[in-house]
């Protein structure tokens, strides 16, 4: 599969279903015989439970999965370290860890938290700054409901303005059963300058990791070949 060996996973905002579309991209990917580690710079609440590398793993099976930093609120991460007193590491520190996955996997999946100029650290690193230190392409996942084509352009307009390389999108999170305006959303989606790379069923979390595997090939079939 002809795809760049980093790949950062961000959204047009929270809970549109990165950790989904990182799981799937992670089990398409280990299902064309490429080894596969995921990165998660920042994860907030750990309190409550949450760990997307985890969840990753559990999905897609046989993956090298690390957190940067572990955080107890669910909150962004700047304020999330401020409760918990916790110092954030440097975006240049992630970048080197993200290396060093590189240089023992075909693929490093980092999966970013909520949009992608959500500060990662108190200097004002974001997903963005990362791409940009790894020269790495991005796959911007995206809701289907009203209101994601202004999110979706507003993603694009700034990693173009930073001359960052966009995969393609994905749809999150496909509703079982769309209504009129799930169906034009994907279908203006599907004509912008960047590639439709497919849409995950909403609950994908919900199927066995056996049919979230078997299924994420056709769900993301707009990737490259």
């Amino acid at each position: 599969m002809n795809l760049p060996g980093i790949i950062l996973v961000t959204g047009t905002d929270t809970g549109v279903g990165k950790t989904i579309t990182t799981a799937a991209l992670a089990a398409v990917l280990r299902g064309t015989g490429h080894s596969v580690a995921v990165y998660k710079p920042c994860q907030s609440g750990a309190g409550a439970g949450d760990s997307d590398a985890a969840e990753i793993v559990r999905l897609a099976g046989a993956v090298t999965a690390e957190t940067g930093v572990v955080l107890q609120e669910p909150l962004a991460p700047v304020a999330a370290a401020a409760v918990d007193g916790t110092p954030l590491p440097p975006v240049t520190a992630h970048a080197e860890r993200v290396r060093e996955l590189a240089a023992s996997h075909d693929h490093v999946l980092v999966e970013g938290a909520g949009g992608l100029l959500v500060e990662l650290d108190s200097d004002g690193g974001t997903l963005a700054e990362l791409g940009s230190l790894l020269a790495a392409a991005f796959v911007l996942v995206a809701r289907p409901a009203l209101g994601t084509l202004n999110h979706t352009a507003l993603t694009l307009e700034a990693l173009d303005a930073r001359d960052l390389q966009v995969i393609g999108v994905v749809l999150g999170s496909w509703p079982h059963n769309p209504d009129f305006v799930h169906h034009s959303n994907r279908q203006v989606l599907g004509s912008l300058r960047v590639p439709f790379l497919g849409a995950l069923p909403e609950q994908a979390s919900d199927l066995s990791p056996a049919d979230f595997r078997a299924g994420a090939a056709a769900w993301l079939n707009g990737l490259p070949a």
